[in-house]
């Protein structure tokens, strides 16, 4: 699962950002709304991490602008603004509001419960043959049989299984699985590739397509 963290304080990105990463989210950061508004513009979240006073503005009013427009990515918002009002206002345009200082591991949940919540309107299962998929349980069978994956060999799963039959570019597959921390150029791709090629067992599904990526067919 992928999301999106806004805070201009350097130390406090970088620890929500690896706390994040360290419980198995793919992380984007930003530090202003600018960078968010491009972030949204460019890639799907299934949750977002916003500090609500920064010094390119208040996050709730770009959320209330953005929800008008028709966002629907769940947002928690970071604050030190704690008055029953400001609480309201949160929650308004917001989907969750977390108080400074909080403990990290709360964090972690609050945005594990909304990214559940964002995968209720994805399709209920994605098929190819006999390999299924459900993006809100997270499960994986084939052949009626349960898989047990990692969070990175779901995430490729599931981008192949989106268009089945039609090659994916390497680049996508990275920029959807991973975050920005990646490097489009090591080999993390293949070793995950290689992996749920054995996980996938015979006959195989996943197949190379040279100089562009990988497609999966039945």
């Amino acid at each position: 699962m992928r999301v999106l963290v806004l805070e201009d304080d350097e130390n406090m990105r970088l620890a929500v950002g690896g706390s994040l990463r360290g419980a198995g989210f793919a992380v984007d950061q930003v530090a202003d709304l600018a960078a968010a508004d491009e972030a949204l513009w460019v890639n799907r979240y299934d949750c977002a991490v916003f500090d609500r006073k920064l010094p390119s503005g208040d996050s709730l009013r770009f959320v209330r602008a953005k929800r008008a427009a028709g966002l629907a990515t769940p947002v928690l918002f970071l604050t030190a603004l704690d008055s029953v009002d400001d609480r309201i206002a949160g929650l308004a345009d917001g989907d969750d509001y977390l108080v400074k200082p909080f403990d990290m591991a709360e964090l972690v949940a609050r945005v594990r419960s909304l990214c559940r919540r964002s995968a209720i309107g994805r399709p209920p299962v994605l098929r190819c043959g006999d390999l299924e998929l459900d993006p809100a349980s997270r499960q994986v069978r084939r052949g009626g049989i349960l898989l047990t994956l990692t969070p990175r060999e779901f995430a490729v799963l599931e981008l192949l299984m989106a268009t089945p039959g039609t090659p994916v570019r390497r680049d996508a597959l990275i920029a959807g699985a991973w975050d920005e921390m990646a490097d489009p150029t090591s080999n993390i791709l293949d070793v995950v590739i290689r992996q749920l090629r054995r996980k996938l067992h015979h006959p195989p599904m996943i197949h190379t397509v040279h100089r562009v990526g990988y497609r999966i067919d039945p």
